[in-house]
């Protein structure tokens, strides 16, 4: 009998788990283990990548990639077997790599991570996953037709149980139907220092590698007002609030409610910068009937902006949470903690029992993936659909007008505005 090698288990296991929830587990090759520790290429390795390496560190580390020098040697002390790399695409041709984290820039998440699963690699990758709505389209198609195992950085859906028992307490009606959610948070990326595209460009460092940086964004002079810690402020690299939290936080109402596609996206807020993403934003959604629960409008709001009506109905005016309004109460949560309201109706609540297991940690969870083809909860068929609709958001602000969203063709009816806001063009060798 021909013995099955780890390479071949692992692409083997990798067919079942297709990057999306399946109910099925594949049987262990003879002599595999899920205890067995995986090759892992990390694919930025400071601050949030930082982060991330920690929550995989358990396992066997092969390969760094960053920009900066300066970082690399860094994190190469602590890995010292681990290979360096600049050049994300040149890591992806190390052949002991079998899996992928992405802790990049946005603009990064796409192109890092359509190549490793074309490449067989199982992949974790920050939010918002991708650039553009197309990208995130992209990222979980890929998933699934490469058959990776997936997940997105969504950390909190799975390190702290407080969003179990909402999302038990939406589902068992609690609240009656919902058909109003808000979700508000007081961060905001936008304007800052440098408002505008500096006019003085600054020499490179002669530690950060700033083509490879740049990647298939277009190409402009280097400045430090974009790197390392202000690119979320730039539409050529970020997304501005909506990239770095919408994806923590609208989860819940995706997760609790079954959200999939909006039907309509409109914008409110300050007026729109060709380059710098905008600060103090309103997003409206609407969402269509999902089996037997309703249609539901949910609101985004960000930089401190809140619901007018909370102190009329004496809701708490927490720094960042989701409210969920449905026709007997209402629920608020955020990370952490959650309160059924008003407080008086629900002093006798008898909650339901607790019907959605803790996980073994959002990272873990990744690992058995990879190793088993178990599978995971924020995949990218899961999480792809929840970054669409945030960076919807973004694309009804950039449009300027109130999008009818056509998930099927990927396209806003009726508004060509919106299309290269959809679908970016790439620098010649950075194209997906």
């Amino acid at each position: 009998m021909t013995k099955t090698t780890r390479r071949q288990f692992l692409k083997k296991s990798a067919l079942v788990t297709a990057g999306f929830w399946l109910g099925s587990r594949f049987s262990l090759a003879p002599g595999m283990s899920p205890s067995e520790k995986l090759n892992i290429g990390c694919i930025g390795v400071a601050n949030r990548a930082h982060a991330n390496i920690e929550g995989v560190k358990g396992e066997n580390i092969v390969a760094l990639c960053d920009i900066d020098d300066s970082y690399l040697a860094s994190a190469s002390k602590t890995f010292p077997d681990a290979k360096t790399y600049n050049d994300f695409r040149l890591l992806l041709d190390q052949k002991d790599v079998e899996a992928v984290v992405v802790s990049t820039p946005d603009h990064i998440h796409a192109p890092a991570g359509i190549r490793a699963m074309r490449s067989g690699r199982h992949v974790y990758c920050e939010k918002p996953l991708a650039h553009n709505v197309w990208e995130a389209r992209k990222m979980a198609e890929t998933a699934a037709r490469c058959r990776v195992a997936t997940q997105m950085g969504t950390q909190i859906h799975n390190d702290i149980s407080n969003y179990r028992r909402v999302v038990e307490l939406v589902q068992t009606g609690a609240i009656g139907a919902v058909k109003e959610a808000h979700v508000w948070v007081g961060k905001a990326w936008g304007g800052g220092d440098q408002p505008d595209r500096p006019a003085q460009p600054m020499p490179v460092p002669s530690h950060i590698h700033y083509d490879l940086w740049l990647g298939p964004a277009p190409e402009r002079p280097y400045h430090s007002t974009y790197l390392p810690a202000n690119w979320r402020r730039w539409w050529d690299f970020g997304n501005g609030t909506l990239g770095d939290m919408g994806c923590h936080y609208m989860d819940l109402p995706f997760w609790a409610l079954k959200l999939r596609h909006p039907t309509t996206v409109e914008t409110e807020g300050p007026p729109l910068h060709p380059e710098r993403t905008s600060p103090g934003l309103i997003v409206r959604y609407e969402f269509p009937a999902r089996g037997d629960l309703p249609p539901v409008k949910m609101t985004w709001y960000d930089g401190g902006k809140r619901p007018g009506f909370l102190a009329e109905r004496k809701i708490p005016e927490w720094g960042a949470a989701v409210l969920f309004i449905g026709q007997k109460g209402m629920l608020i949560a955020d990370y952490g903690n959650h309160k059924l309201l008003p407080e008086d109706q629900y002093a006798d609540f008898k909650r339901p029992d607790p019907t959605i297991p803790d996980s073994i940690g959002h990272h873990a969870e990744w690992f058995q993936a990879c190793k088993t083809g178990s599978p995971t909860t924020c995949n990218f068929d899961y999480s792809g659909t929840l970054a669409e609709a945030v960076l919807l958001g973004n694309v009804a602000h950039r449009a300027g007008k109130k999008l009818q969203w056509d998930h099927g063709q990927l396209k806003a009816v009726g508004c060509p505005e919106a299309d290269p806001l959809i679908h970016k063009s790439y620098r010649e060798g950075w194209k997906l």
